[in-house]
């Protein structure tokens, strides 16, 4: 009982662990005043000095969620992988930077918008510093995630991890182009105002990303990385998106965004069980 205290506290006490929980809170405070102001501007009339301080924390809490996630990220690779994920973070920032210009610029792959002043600076004055880092610290969990579901199908993982990299825009696009304003479209679409088109870009984006970390052979070092706490850390940056499209009545995103999760666990699971299977086999034999 003794030793299982010990490894209790002690996983309390890593700090990559104390960073997750401070995202998860600070998570649950923005999506509280998201739910109390954003969508009641109505006692923001009322409080003229909350409103000027509701301004404020609605560029401080977005722009903060994102550097929060990804030092708490950046934290926990380097106690599990040194530097190694470098290379690939620089790859992932590069592509994802290529392909939010591009969307910006000429429609492609996602169709036509463009980023409000809400993110902070810009790239060439089109893509926010902070989207890329977003893009790296969900693209990540996504890879490892279907990694673990497919640890010797290279096709599969890649595959799969960019549906579970799409899962979380099921819900993000609605909350922050429909429910707030932190990028626009420029015609609307029948998806909470984005078009389809979006979904297509996504995916094809995060199947560029899933290739280049098989490339990179970032498989050496996400092997020793905790699928379980990365699973809570997509978990931490998909409360967001999703508790702002809960308090907006966007149902259907939730819905979306749940069911792509659920079949890709479930299959997964599925995969996992088999392939175990099939090693027992072996080994008996």
């Amino acid at each position: 009982m003794s030793s299982n205290r010990k490894s209790v506290a002690a996983l309390v006490r890593r700090p990559d662990n104390i960073g997750l929980a401070l995202l998860y809170v600070f998570t649950v405070v923005a999506l509280l005043g998201f739910a109390t102001f954003g969508l009641n501007p109505g006692l923001l009339a009322q409080m003229p000095e909350s409103a000027e301080f509701y301004a404020i924390s609605f560029l401080f809490f977005a722009q903060t969620q994102i550097w929060l996630a990804f030092a708490v990220l950046a934290l926990f690779l380097v106690m599990f992988a040194r530097w190694k994920w470098l290379t690939a973070f620089v790859a992932v920032y590069l592509i994802s930077l290529g392909s939010e210009l591009a969307g910006t610029t000429v429609g492609l792959p996602f169709g036509e918008y463009a980023y409000t002043a809400a993110l902070g600076a810009k790239w060439f004055g089109h893509v926010p510093y902070l989207i890329p880092l977003s893009w790296f610290f969900m693209a990540l969990p996504s890879y490892a995630l279907a990694r673990a579901a497919f640890p010797n199908k290279v096709v599969n993982r890649v595959l799969m991890g960019s549906l579970i990299l799409l899962a979380w825009d099921l819900a993000l696009d609605p909350a922050m182009s429909k429910a707030t304003a932190y990028w626009v479209w420029a015609e609307p679409g029948t998806y909470y105002g984005m078009p389809w088109l979006n979904l297509f870009g996504w995916y094809v984006t995060g199947l560029a990303l899933m290739g280049a970390l098989t490339l990179l052979k970032a498989d050496e070092w996400v092997a020793r990385l905790p699928v379980g706490w990365l699973a809570a850390f997509y978990g931490a940056n998909l409360l967001l998106p999703v508790g702002m499209s809960v308090a907006a009545g966007m149902w259907g995103a939730v819905a979306a965004t749940v069911i792509v999760l659920a079949a890709t666990t479930a299959f997964g699971i599925a995969r996992s069980r088999e392939s175990a299977r099939f090693t027992d086999r072996v080994v008996a034999a």
